[in-house]
């Protein structure tokens, strides 16, 4: 699963992570955690590779991450863990779960 950008509370750009494990025979995997990183124009290219391997860190210093979704039963249990320095409020992690949920069900979106 690619990195994908979304658009929350109307003014947030932010950029998910799938926290994913590919696997031999070349189907895409389903994840259950996404990191989420305040979307910047220096968030491109090997950047996001610094990023990816930074995933789920406890202490993760990065000024742009804003946590981590698990999604612990799709559809039914999720698990916002905010980062240290900035999080979302409850309104922009529902928001962000309803994107994410999307994201998952549409497999089509994975290649983007």
């Amino acid at each position: 699963m690619n990195p994908f950008p979304v658009v929350i509370a109307q003014e947030l750009h932010l950029l998910i992570l799938p926290d994913s494990i590919g696997h031999a025979d070349g189907h895409p995997v389903l994840t259950y955690s996404y990191s989420i990183f305040e979307k910047t124009d220096d968030l491109y290219g090997d950047n996001i590779f610094d990023k990816e391997s930074r995933l789920h860190l406890k202490d993760n210093d990065d000024p742009n991450y804003r946590g981590v979704i698990l999604f612990e039963q799709p559809g039914k249990l999720f698990t916002y863990e905010p980062a240290l320095h900035k999080s979302l409020d409850s309104d922009e992690v529902e928001e962000l779960i309803e994107h994410i949920t999307e994201y998952r069900d549409h497999a089509a979106m994975w290649l983007l």
